[in-house]
């Protein structure tokens, strides 16, 4: 460094510093390479990513793709959420027409007590206003209080510099009020010359204002709407205050180093009938951990439980979701379901509504390519929201449905004229009829293999599926085929449970593609009363309220309870029908269509007008004739053979067909379980020795056989 005084040589300038040098060392990188200076107590993922100046784009790196950046900094919309899209515009002019229409109404029923205190209090304030004007312009309250401690000192020359400055600001004031005296002085003239509505004009006008200024302070002209908010707007210091409000020490924690902790990367906006705050919430903490504190988080708000819906937002799992209506979900009015119209129409190929946001948006499903479980426990609405598939399906006429009710209370009983077969009832005969059906489903599943395999060969099914056209096609034997069974533990927990439980999962697995379509409803989801095989290869879930973690993850899937999904947090009954669904996309809070018998029984009429229009009216129990119930058993005796106690189906078969082949030719060994089964008869494994190896298959026990006709007999005497 040059030393500025050469005469002062005892001066010590430093000596010069290599500034590249020095950073080479310090960073081990040459001078081209090295970064640039950054404030080490900078968060290293804080960035500064504005454009420049000029507009151009950001380089924030040069390895990094710019389509990538550009996706990273999402532009906001131009409009604003509620304004995008015609629900949120009709919500947002709903809320703010049906206010100000209630308070319009609200206050011109107390005009007329609203009129007594205007003419109670507009003298007084005509008085006051008067005092206060005069005051105003003698000045006197500007240095008050400097002139009186001045006086209380005893400084008369301090005193009376201020009184002179009070007495040169009173002036123009004085001028000021001459003035405005003036005015309403020939403002009167003109009132009294004029015609008479001017006057009233200007004392309606002048009234209220004055009446304002006379009254006392703690006695407001208007009555209050309500005593209190119905909505609270959500503002970032309200969403702060209520989410350091759960105990949740990682919050409060991280809010007491840093009141910034928790930010909100959008702005919070109209959604529908309501507004939605996006929340990053401090490092460590899950958007889960907040939901299962709902009932806090609304406490903390002062507003009712079901006006607060959080949710896991897109992006991390720290990101909250926190919408909060404009009044609570009960008190919404859902909208009727589309498919209550006199034209509607479902096509079981394609989506179609079945559900409804708390922002009263409509959720749509499909049935096909699918299997169906609905759990909750009693009053949650799992059977309703069932039946409600059950009524989509209807209305395509190329649907077959059989399905058995396990509760016996009739639920499903309006259905019975479009369905091939149901059953109603948890009694010992229902439940052999269901375990037949059951058995019946998984002989249908390998014959529309063979089917699929066939028309796979023609081309008509490219990816070995029932495709529209196949189960359009008359007599291709692919229609949709829907099974459903609700209260499925009762049979699970009977004594066909276990081979019941085997034969159902495989008809999961294997029926999918078939055009098989299982629909499942239970409130006991656990491992003995719903095989884990078979609630591990359903693909959609709709669980409604629930006790705890453990049957909220049987129902919604492993891990879907620390995820954020639960569905504890409903009501049964209070909140029938709201349940968590998964399996369309993101898991979402919805709530199923409330349709009660009445209106359910016009569904039905159409959909039999339709089923009538296609030729498709359902025999009972149709294809799964049983042949001749009344006599197999007297059959089986006849055929029966010697000294046997234990004889397999297939033996048991070709017997039956020597005896009766017009009525037993073509049958297969699941046929004649099926045709015993109702009278309690118990096919088991029973094992024999072919050629020195064990061999074992299924048959009755000759001693159940006559049991059974025993039993027929008396029940026939009986009657």
């Amino acid at each position: 460094m040059t030393n500025p005084d050469p005469q002062r040589d005892d001066i010590d300038f430093g000596e010069v510093l290599d500034l590249n040098a020095a950073r080479t060392r310090r960073t081990g990188m040459p001078p081209d390479t090295a970064p640039a200076d950054t404030d080490d107590n900078e968060d290293a993922e804080t960035i500064d990513d504005a454009p420049p100046e000029d507009g151009g784009p950001v380089d924030a790196a040069d390895d990094i793709p710019h389509e990538i950046l550009a996706r990273q900094r999402e532009r906001r919309p131009i409009l604003a959420e509620w304004a995008r899209s015609w629900r949120g515009f009709k919500a947002a002019v709903r809320h703010q027409s049906k206010d100000a229409g209630y308070v319009v109404a609200y206050h011109a029923v107390r005009t007329p007590k609203y009129a007594g205190k205007v003419l109670l209090w507009a003298p007084v304030g005509l008085f006051r206003g008067l005092g206060r004007a005069i005051r105003w312009a003698t000045a006197e309250e500007g240095n008050w209080d400097l002139r009186q401690a001045a006086a209380q000192r005893g400084e008369a020359d301090l005193w009376l510099k201020l009184d002179a400055r009070r007495q040169r600001q009173s002036v123009w004031r004085w001028w000021v009020l001459g003035f405005g005296a003036a005015a309403g002085a020939i403002g009167a003239v003109v009132l009294a010359l004029g015609p008479s509505w001017w006057a009233y004009l200007a004392a309606a006008l002048a009234s209220p204002v004055l009446a304002t200024l006379g009254r006392p302070a703690d006695r407001p002209i208007t009555d209050r709407v309500s005593e209190g908010t119905r909505y609270r707007k959500l503002t970032a210091e309200l969403v702060r205050r209520a989410l350091t409000s759960l105990q949740l020490a990682a919050i409060n924690s991280a809010v007491a180093k840093d009141p910034k902790a928790i930010t909100f990367p959008v702005d919070i906006h109209r959604d529908g009938p309501g507004h939605i705050a996006i929340v990053d919430l401090p490092f460590g903490v899950e958007a889960s951990d907040v939901i299962a504190r709902r009932g806090r988080l609304a406490s903390a708000m002062r507003l009712p439980l079901d006006q607060v819906w959080p949710s896991t937002a897109p992006g991390h799992t720290g990101r909250l979701a926190l919408w909060v209506g404009y009044e609570p979900a009960s008190r919404m009015t859902q909208p009727p379901w589309p498919l209550l119209g006199e034209a509607a129409k479902v096509d079981v190929f394609k989506a179609f509504p079945f559900a409804t946001t708390p922002k009263l948006d409509t959720v749509t499903a499909s049935l096909m390519f699918r299997n169906w479980l609905f759990g909750g426990q009693p009053g949650s609405g799992k059977t309703f929201a069932l039946r409600n598939l059950l009524l989509a399906a209807s209305l395509d006429p190329r649907t077959e449905i059989r399905g058995y009710e396990l509760k016996g209370v009739g639920d499903f009983a309006v259905l019975e004229p479009v369905m091939a077969e149901y059953g109603n009832g948890f009694d010992e005969e229902t439940l052999a009829k269901c375990f037949a059906f059951i058995e019946w489903l998984y002989e249908e599943c390998r014959r529309r293999s063979k089917r699929i395999e066939h028309y796979a060969r023609l081309g008509k099914a490219p990816e070995n599926k029932v495709t529209p056209e196949l189960a359009s096609l008359k007599d291709s034997g692919l229609h949709p085929l829907i099974a459903w069974f609700d209260e499925l533990q009762e049979l699970m927990m009977s004594k066909f449970g276990k081979e019941a439980g085997e034969i159902l999962e495989k008809v999961i697995k294997l029926g999918r593609a078939l055009g098989v379509i299982i629909l499942i409803g239970t409130q006991i989801p656990d491992a003995k009363s719903l095989p884990t095989g078979i609630s591990r290869n359903v693909n959609s879930r709709f669980c409604l309220s629930v006790a705890d973690q453990t049957a909220n993850d049987m129902i919604l899937g492993t891990s879907a309870y620390k995820q954020g999904f639960r569905a504890t947090i409903f009501k049964p009954v209070d909140e029938a029908g709201w349940g968590v669904l998964r399996g369309f996309g993101d898991v979402q809070t919805a709530r199923s269509f409330e349709v009660d018998t009445n209106k359910a029984r016009p569904i039905v009429a159409r959909a039999v007008a339709l089923r009538t229009a296609a030729g498709n009216i359902p025999t009972f129990p149709a294809e799964r004739d049983l042949g001749p119930a009344h006599t197999v058993l007297d059959d089986v005796a006849r055929i029966w053979p010697d000294g046997e106690d234990e004889v397999w189906n297939e033996t048991l078969i070709e017997r039956l067909i020597e005896l009766r082949p017009d009525v037993y030719d073509g049958w297969k060994p699941v046929q004649l379980t099926s045709a015993l089964t109702p009278h309690s008869i118990t096919v088991k494994q029973i094992g024999r020795r072919i050629d020195g190896k064990p061999v074992t298959r299924r048959g009755p026990v000759r001693k159940e056989i006559l049991a059974a006709i025993a039993e027929r007999d008396r029940k026939r005497q009986a009657n």
